[in-house]
């Protein structure tokens, strides 16, 4: 057991490596020959948006005022706009299509689209890849030879092969035959290829029971269907928790392979921005941090959903 001052000591000594590799990184970054552009960043999350608004008519300026501004046309018509900056006076005289002044609105920029699009890919295929994972799993352990030989030949199938041609097999092949649209031929082979590891996942936490339990249910009357809901399942979801949100967390990785196929998720909008910036460092940096996010935050989440689930044992 470490003492109270032996583990502050340590802490202050983990601190210092921290330190010691930012200043490291600055000291390398500033030894190459590189223009730094980190004010461009923002831009590529949220930036801000100036939409004009056009006369729909001709006619002339009546006022602008409390951020309304009010034009009457020839034929006597009043119309009002609402404007954060106007252009135009009172008074003025404008024809159709005339630039009258703009509203400011921020919107998210192509990095942040790219990582709700990641978002979104992400949390589709890992509910179908449990749904996948679960029912695979069962019949890895079924003592059906037709359930079981099926089940692994999936498993060593998905898993030998890389995920890059899996995702061109969906998309040029299945996504072909079934006129698939390439998000959802990218999220099914996310959801094939991680529900077999999910699969052995589920399988390894099952047999990790002991059957002596299986015994006493069945002894007291309970079917399969019963013994796995309220006597194995419950205990196996505790025990697979860690390696299932490590299995999460791969699949928001593994997602940004399917860049390959003109899904603009967050390393594909990266890739354009690099293409038209020539600014790689800040962008592949900045794209690394926000995988980074949706990683932390799902990992934080499964170890808040331990916590909970382990109080609940006491």
């Amino acid at each position: 057991m470490i003492s109270k001052p032996a583990k502050t000591a340590w802490n202050f000594a983990y601190i210092l490596v921290i330190i010691g590799l930012g200043y490291f990184t600055f000291i390398s970054s500033s030894k190459i020959n590189y223009i730094w552009r980190w004010n461009t960043i923002p831009s590529y999350i949220i930036y801000t948006s100036h939409d004009t608004v056009s006369s729909p008519f001709n006619g002339f300026v009546e006022g602008y005022k409390n951020g309304e501004l009010t034009i009457k046309s020839l034929n006597g018509v009043i119309k009002k706009f609402k404007l954060e900056k106007s252009e135009v006076k009172k008074g003025n005289v404008v024809d159709q299509g005339d630039e009258l002044g703009y509203n400011v609105s921020h919107r998210a920029g192509a990095l942040l689209l790219g990582l709700f699009t990641t978002l979104k890919i992400s949390i589709i295929a890992i509910f179908f890849a449990i749904i996948i994972g679960i029912i695979t799993g069962l019949m890895r352990i079924a003592e059906n030879p037709l359930l079981k030989n099926l089940a692994r030949t999936y498993i060593e199938l998905v898993r030998g092969t890389p995920l890059l041609i899996q995702i061109f097999i969906f998309y040029f092949f299945i996504g072909t035959v079934f006129n698939l649209d390439r998000i959802v031929s990218g999220i099914g082979a996310l959801a094939v290829f991680e529900g077999a590891y999910i699969a052995e996942i589920v399988r390894a936490g099952i047999q990790s029971i002991g059957k002596d339990q299986t015994e006493a249910a069945l002894s007291i009357g309970m079917n399969y269907f019963q013994l796995m809901r309220h006597i194995i399942m419950p205990q196996a979801i505790k025990r697979t928790m860690p390696a299932m949100a490590g299995q999460f967390i791969s699949l928001i990785k593994d997602s940004s392979l399917v860049s390959i196929i003109s899904i603009t998720d967050l390393t594909k909008a990266g890739r354009e921005i690099v293409s038209s910036t020539f600014s790689p460092f800040e962008i592949w940096f900045t794209v690394a941090a926000m995988y980074l996010v949706l990683t932390y935050s799902l990992s934080s989440l499964t170890h808040l959903f331990e916590k909970r689930m382990a109080k609940s044992d006491r």
